[in-house]
């Protein structure tokens, strides 16, 4: 049985003759079936009588008609904006005319529309002016929002007061500022980053008072200090734990106390410390003296809903500001107000702490002699001053009696044993000159003092620099090496960097026997080796008592 051709069963599924008949195919030449013959009769060639594949006719090469277009040209409407005569055209006669694919240029087809569907140019322009109405409506629009926008961000922004200047603020890290918007989540009732470290030093604050309360010990601030900023790695100082106390009041009772059993050397056993008291909420009828782990959680979530409690109220103060203004209930607010800046609300003001009882200080040898006379009775001091009397008389009958318990007063003039026979007026200039130079002295500016000290040590760091030259043996030596061998020679340690500045100040005082050569990328010095160390160190050394005076 021969095997049905799939080409045959769509020609038999079709009703009517076909609309195209089967044409031979041309041995080494496939035409276009545009070109064939449409009444073309059906002939297979002589070779391929016994094939199953379709023979297709052969094609007329004869005829060159064009076919005809498969499918209809799509065209686009006219543009809507007139033109400058009025009349609308869909090409103009300045455009190139239309070519086929083939290359050959096709005549310009016509318009699809009539003339009778031309819109009038009245028409036209009122629809424009109407647009145009519209554009203006919109943009007055536009200008009232950012109006009202500008006003709402003034009023939100409090101003500064014209009589008082207005204080410089330091610049906040980007990672503070905008650490609410960081937060990963459905954004919620966020807390500013320094109200989040502040609950991080409550929690490690409580975490260290919990340990030492339970081991019945004193808890004082030096010792909870430590502990925090080992966990924290962050300063705690007594302003935080102010702080504290503001934010959660009921949570530790402060005060200041004495003989608190201390091991370090710089705190006294009898000075004042700030001692810390954990606050246990007791049930009724339970006793209890530790510090459990539930009671830690307790306590830190009351600190975090007290710090949400004021975020809030500065969240209500800015809605208060708004226009219109806005009030959301507190139990409903689940998130903060779009244009609400959170890291920037004011920071919490310090409790004040308990402070050690003023202590009165002696600074002078006068406040301690009128300190020690108030504290004897009358009966004692005028025992003393009979004792003075009797000891003056014994002394010096003929001298008159001295006022009891003052020394003789002692005058510039005299001149004690160990000067006598010096000139009055040696004696002077000595005395001005002193007075000179402490009068230098307090009025030294740091950069002179540090001339001043470089100055005295360069007569030995000369000596060292002419043996580094004796021993390397060359004329020149790099300014690296010679840091390096200064260094390790001089008896005071010193860093390359200032052994540097030093040999500076050498070549710079002696030109004559230290010069620096600066060749490419290197400093190079140079010693003169035949010049008298002695005379050049003492030159250095009155130089540095010149400058000194």
């Amino acid at each position: 049985m021969a095997q049905r051709r799939v080409t045959d069963f769509y020609a038999r599924r079709r009703s009517g003759p076909p609309a195209v008949l089967p044409r031979a195919k041309v041995a080494l030449r496939t035409p276009s079936p545009a070109k064939s013959a449409a009444g073309t009769p059906f002939s297979a060639p002589s070779g391929l009588s016994g094939s199953r594949k379709r023979a297709r006719p052969a094609a007329d090469l004869a005829r060159d008609a064009p076919a005809p277009r498969a499918r209809r040209r799509l065209r686009l409407p006219p543009p809507p904006a007139p033109e400058p005569d009025g009349a609308v055209s869909v090409t103009s006669p300045e455009s190139p005319a239309p070519t086929a694919r083939d290359g050959r240029t096709r005549p310009a087809t016509p318009p699809a529309d009539a003339p009778g569907d031309q819109v009038p140019v009245e028409d036209r322009a009122a629809e424009l002016q109407a647009c145009l109405r519209h554009a203006r409506l919109l943009g007055a629009r536009v200008q009232a929002l950012k109006s009202r926008a500008r006003e709402d961000a003034h009023v939100a922004t409090p101003t500064q007061p014209e009589g008082q200047p207005e204080e410089p603020r330091e610049k906040v890290p980007a990672y503070q500022r905008f650490h609410a918007l960081a937060q990963p989540g459905i954004p919620g009732l966020v807390l500013p980053y320094k109200y989040q470290v502040l609950a991080e030093m409550f929690r490690s604050m409580d975490t260290i008072v919990s340990m030492l309360h339970n081991r019945a010990e004193t808890v004082t601030f030096t010792k909870v200090k430590q502990g925090v900023q080992d966990m924290m790695r962050r300063r705690f100082e007594e302003r935080n734990v102010g702080q504290i106390k503001t934010v959660y009041p009921t949570s530790y009772r402060f005060r200041q106390e004495r003989n608190v059993p201390t091991f370090k050397d710089g705190v006294k056993r009898s000075d004042y410390q700030l001692t810390i008291e954990p606050l246990l909420d007791q049930e009724p009828g339970k006793v209890t003296s530790q510090l459990m782990a539930s009671q830690l959680l307790q306590r830190r979530h009351i600190f975090s809903q007290n710090l949400v409690a004021r975020v809030k109220e500065h969240h209500k103060a800015f809605l208060a500001t708004l226009d219109p203004p806005m009030e959301v209930p507190e139990d409903q607010l689940t998130r903060w107000h779009p244009r609400f800046n959170v890291d920037e609300v004011p920071d919490i003001e310090p409790a004040e702490l308990p402070q050690p009882p003023p202590t009165e200080k002696l600074a002078t040898a006068q406040e301690v002699l009128a300190q020690a006379r108030n504290l004897m009775s009358p009966r004692m001091e005028k025992a003393l001053n009979d004792l003075v009397l009797r000891t003056a008389k014994l002394s010096s009958p003929e001298s008159p009696c001295p006022a009891p318990l003052a020394s003789p007063p002692t005058s510039p003039s005299t001149v004690s044993s160990a000067l006598k026979g010096v000139s009055q007026a040696l004696l002077e200039r000595v005395r001005a000159k002193e007075a000179q130079k402490q009068l230098a002295q307090m009025m030294r500016r740091p950069e002179q003092e540090q001339r001043l000290q470089r100055l005295e040590r360069l007569p030995e760091l000369a000596r060292v620099l002419r043996s580094v030259f004796v021993s390397e043996r060359k004329p020149a030596l790099t300014m690296e090496v010679v840091c390096a061998r200064m260094v390790s020679s001089y008896r005071t340690p010193m860093s390359p960097g200032d052994m540097e500045q030093h040999l500076q100040l050498l070549a710079e005082l002696l030109p004559d026997w230290l010069s620096l050569h600066h060749v490419r990328t290197d400093t190079y010095l140079k010693l003169n080796k035949a010049a008298d160390l002695s005379d050049l160190t003492a030159r250095l050394a009155h130089r540095a008592r010149a400058e000194g005076l």
